[in-house]
């Protein structure tokens, strides 16, 4: 499956890489694309494993906010 989060607070490389590693720590994550100027997050992730709250999550625990 694929899921589209919008992620506010990004602002740098740093930012982007933060996101990133939190999402592809979570098990049944594969792929993951920051689009930093657009605060778009796409994942490509296998439902079995991992929810859209679990990555909420993730992403939130590194400071950042995901918006609807």
């Amino acid at each position: 499956m694929e899921i589209t989060l919008h992620v506010k607070g990004m602002t740098c490389g740093h930012c982007e890489k933060a996101v990133k590693g939190a999402l592809e720590d979570l098990e049944g994550v594969k792929g993951v694309e920051v689009h930093l100027n657009s605060g778009r997050v796409d994942v490509a992730y296998d439902d079995a494993q991992v929810t859209k709250e679990n990555m909420t999550e993730a992403i939130e625990d590194q400071g950042y906010d995901v918006v609807a």
